[in-house]
C-alpha cells in the first residue's frame, strides 16, 4: 500500500509564528513567493526573501505585505553562482536579523544548457547545491545560537529538492563533472546530482547539528519560472510549452510540502518527503550514507578553497 499523504491546509493547519524570523531564498516568484505569502498570515517577527533582481523583490515585497502590512518584509540580493554574493547576502542578514527559526533553501534552477558558476563549478550544482552550502555554512552559528534562545527552540532548515533525485548518473553524483560545465551528462543526469545532493545535504546536516530539523522535500511537478527556459533538448522544451501547463500543479499545492516541512510538529530530521508529508520514497542513493559523507567533505572542501572562515559574523 502506498503511503497516505498528510491532510494539510495552510488556512487551518500553520500555527502562530510569533518571534520568529524566516528566511526564504528564491523567496520572489513561485514556491517561495508562495510559501513567504502563506507564513506571513501568521505574525512572524521577519520575514526576508533573496532573488537576484532588487527590482522584482521590491516588487514582490509590495504584493505579500498588502497579505500583511503589520510583518517587515525584507529583500536579500542573492545569486548563488557567486560565493561574493553569498558571502555579500550573508553578511547584511547576520547583521541584521537577530535569530533565524526557518531556513527554507528553496531556490534553484534545471534544464539550462552546460555552464559554470562564476566560482568555476557546473552551474546547476553550483546554483542548486554548491551556493546553498555555503549560505547554510554561514548562517549555522545563528542557527544554532537560536535553537538554545530559548532553550530546545525549533529550528527548520528546509531544502527544497525533487523527485528528479533519482534520475542520476551512475554512483549517484560524479564528482569529476562539478568543477566542468557539465557538457558531459545530460539535462537530466545534471538536474538530477544536483537534487540528490540536496537530499544528502539536509541528511547530514540533521546527523551533524541535532539541534536543528533538516529535511528536504519534493514540491510535485509544478507550473513555476524553474521550467521557463530555453535550454535543453526539443522534447524538454515541448513538455515545459505544452504538457506542463495541462499536468503542472499550481504554486498553491506546491508550496504546501515546504510550508508543512516548515511548521508541522510531527517531522523527521533527516528525510526527504514527497507531496505532502510522504516519507519513505527517496531513490536508490537518498539514505547512502557514504555518498553523503563524501558530498560533505567535498563540499567543505570547495568553500574552504575559496572562503575565509570568519569572514561572516552575526552582529549579536
Amino acid at each position: 500500500m502506498a503511503p497516505k499523504s498528510v491532510s494539510f491546509d495552510p488556512s487551518r493547519d500553520i500555527p502562530s509564528l510569533k518571534g520568529k524570523v524566516i528566511l526564504i531564498t528564491g523567496g520572489c516568484t513561485g514556491l517561495g513567493k508562495q510559501s513567504a505569502l502563506e507564513l506571513t498570515k501568521y505574525a512572524p517577527s521577519q520575514v526576508w526573501i533573496t532573488g537576484r533582481n532588487a527590482e522584482r523583490g521590491i516588487a514582490s515585497i509590495a504584493e505579500i505585505q498588502a497579505h500583511a502590512p503589520n510583518v517587515p518584509i525584507r529583500f536579500l540580493e542573492l545569486d548563488l553562482t557567486s560565493f561574493d554574493s553569498t558571502l555579500k547576502a550573508a553578511n547584511i542578514f547576520l547583521t541584521s536579523a537577530p535569530r533565524l527559526d526557518i531556513l527554507m533553501l528553496n531556490a534553484g534552477i534545471m534544464a539550462v544548457p552546460p555552464g559554470q558558476t562564476k566560482v568555476g563549478y557546473e552551474i546547476t550544482f553550483g546554483t542548486n547545491h554548491l551556493g546553498h552550502a555555503l549560505f547554510f555554512k554561514l548562517l549555522t552559528p545563528l542557527l544554532l545560537k537560536s535553537s538554545n534562545n530559548p532553550p530546545r527552540s525549533d529550528i527548520r532548515v528546509v531544502i527544497t529538492s525533487s523527485n528528479g533525485h533519482k534520475f542520476v548518473p551512475a554512483g549517484g553524483i560524479q564528482f569529476n563533472s562539478l568543477a566542468t560545465d557539465g557538457s558531459g551528462l545530460s539535462i537530466a543526469h545534471r538536474y538530477g546530482q544536483s537534487k540528490l545532493a540536496n537530499v544528502l545535504y539536509a541528511r547530514e546536516i540533521a546527523k551533524r547539528y541535532p539541534q536543528l530539523k533538516a529535511v528536504s522535500v519534493h514540491p510535485g511537478t509544478i507550473k513555476t519560472d524553474l521550467h521557463q527556459s530555453n535550454g535543453g533538448s526539443l522534447l524538454i522544451r515541448l513538455f515545459q510549452s505544452v504538457v506542463l501547463p495541462f499536468v503542472g500543479q499550481s504554486v498553491e499545492e506546491g508550496a504546501k510540502n515546504q510550508l508543512w516541512a516548515s511548521t508541522a510538529t510531527d517531522i523527521m530530521s533527516g528525510e526527504y518527503y514527497e507531496p505532502v508529508g510522504v516519507s519513505g520514497k527517496g531513490g536508490t542513493y537518498s539514505t547512502n550514507d557514504e555518498l553523503a559523507i563524501r558530498l560533505w567533505e567535498w563540499t567543505e572542501r570547495q568553500i574552504d578553497t575559496h572562503v575565509k572562515l570568519g569572514e561572516a559574523k552575526h552582529s549579536g
